[in-house]
């Protein structure tokens, strides 16, 4: 499974290279040549769409959505396994409402076609489909493992640490011992 999460992460790499080089080669064209290449402004769009989707896949995957982490560690390990569950059933409700919004619209993305490059309009907005799918699967799994007990302690809060951490009101600054003088 890490080497899939591996080759996905290179895949967002690649299109942000691509949509970076060619944002890049057409600035430099316009400016210096007054020229540019007409497939790159919507290429780079799309190749942004595909990155932002795609990255969502990643992000539920290391926990790096926003989470109320501050909350839900205060509570027991009853609370944090029913505010799991409950997160995770939220969450599988708005992937099977993505996955049902982007199966009305595919008619519509599939005879549609993008104004420069010809290109579908379905292989733009179909990511939705792989993205609703993905992070479905990973809330039913977590599901399947609140269910039969399978989910260790420090698994409860799905939300990565924060870089900056918040110091502790109660103890003391830094530099001093905690004693009055």
């Amino acid at each position: 499974m890490d080497r899939l999460f591996k080759c996905i992460e290179a895949v967002l790499a690649a299109l942000l290279l691509g949509m970076v080089l060619m944002v890049f080669g057409n600035v430099l064209l316009r400016y210096a040549f007054n020229s540019g290449i007409q497939v790159s402004e919507e290429l780079s769009r799309f190749f942004f769409i595909w990155l932002t989707f795609i990255g969502a896949i990643i992000a539920m995957r290391e926990g790096a959505h926003l989470g109320m982490d501050n909350f839900v560690s205060k509570l027991s390990r009853r609370g944090k396994l029913i505010s799991l569950a409950l997160c995770q059933g939220m969450i599988l409700l708005c992937c099977a409402m993505l996955f049902r919004g982007t199966w009305v619209q595919h008619e519509i993305n599939a005879t549609t076609s993008a104004p420069v490059t010809g290109l579908s309009m379905i292989w733009v907005f179909g990511v939705a489909y792989l993205t609703a799918a993905a992070i479905g699967v990973m809330a039913l799994r977590t599901l399947w493992r609140i269910a039969t007990g399978r989910i260790a302690d420090h698994e409860l809060i799905a939300i990565s640490e924060s870089e900056e951490a918040v110091p502790d009101a109660h103890a003391p600054a830094a530099g001093t011992s905690g004693a009055r003088p």
